[in-house]
């Protein structure tokens, strides 16, 4: 029986490849993202087509896809331009931990897979509600400033600032997380942060190494508990900042971990690093 599902998948960003991979749907894959780190194998397995602002135009189409998938309306004008070669394209916008989940069961269902995406889901929402029940039991939970990047300072997320707090923390922009566009989480300078007084700094410079010395030194930051007590910690953006599966189980597990150390430390007491 002919297969009535795309026969042949360009993942624009990282998201889509990792589901498809879990689901078992790797051989629909023609091309990836060069972001792409995870499953490993994907990058050795599929040739690497685009960034995320960009893409070769030209290599995609010379695949022959029947379905290119991407993330937000950054990539509205590779999609554009697919659209235009006659390429049927597919753009989510979730912006949620509940819109991950729901992108998973929506891809599956794309694919034919719907029974395994349904599993996999099942799965991601088991995984967050027993970190949410661990984080219930921690005896105290700290205010928590997540940095997008650092010239200019952006700040959370929405999924990220809701993962926070599922693990335990309080994002200290609940306000700046719910805007979508990165522009629209700027912060002209330092002084929100200083004023709201984070017990935690997590940093994710969108592919960049973190650097908490430099977050340390800057003017004001010393009076801050986060710095003060030495609670500055690297999450790796490609576990965090992707709104895929990624960031629903390694993402939150690495943030769980980093919370529940400062809580079972106590009031004031230096972590003697930061990292």
């Amino acid at each position: 029986m002919t297969d009535a599902f795309p026969q042949r998948i360009v993942c624009l960003t990282e998201e889509p490849t990792e589901v498809l991979y879990a689901l078992g749907e790797e051989h629909r894959i023609v091309g990836i993202s060069g972001f792409t780190v995870r499953p490993p194998r994907a990058r050795r397995e599929k040739p690497k087509v685009s960034a995320f602002t960009s893409a070769k135009i030209g290599e995609i189409l010379a695949l022959k896809p029947d379905l290119a998938i991407g993330f937000s309306d950054i990539q509205a004008d590779i999609a554009r331009e697919l659209i235009k070669a006659g390429v049927e394209v597919w753009i989510s916008n979730h912006r949620s931990v509940d819109g991950i989940v729901a992108y998973i069961r929506r891809l599956g269902a794309m694919v034919g897979a719907g029974d395994r995406a349904e599993a996999y889901a099942q799965r991601a929402e088991a995984h967050i509600a027993a970190v949410r029940e661990a984080a219930a039991a921690l005896p105290r939970r700290p205010r928590v400033y997540f940095e997008e990047w650092d010239e200019p300072l952006i700040t959370g997320i929405r999924w990220v600032a809701e993962l926070i707090n599922i693990a335990g923390g309080d994002d200290i922009f609940p306000e700046l997380a719910r805007e979508p566009l990165a522009k629209q989480r700027i912060l002209a300078d330092g002084a929100p942060v200083i004023a709201r007084a984070p017990e935690i700094i997590l940093g994710s410079w969108c592919g960049k190494r973190f650097r908490p010395e430099k977050v340390a030194a800057r003017p004001g930051w010393a009076e801050i508990p986060a710095v003060r007590d030495g609670e500055l910690h690297e999450v790796k953006s490609p576990i965090i900042l992707q709104p895929g599966p990624a960031a629903l189980f390694d993402g939150l597990d690495a943030l769980h971990r980093i919370i529940a150390a400062w809580a079972a430390r106590g009031p004031g007491r230096r972590t003697g690093v930061a990292r």
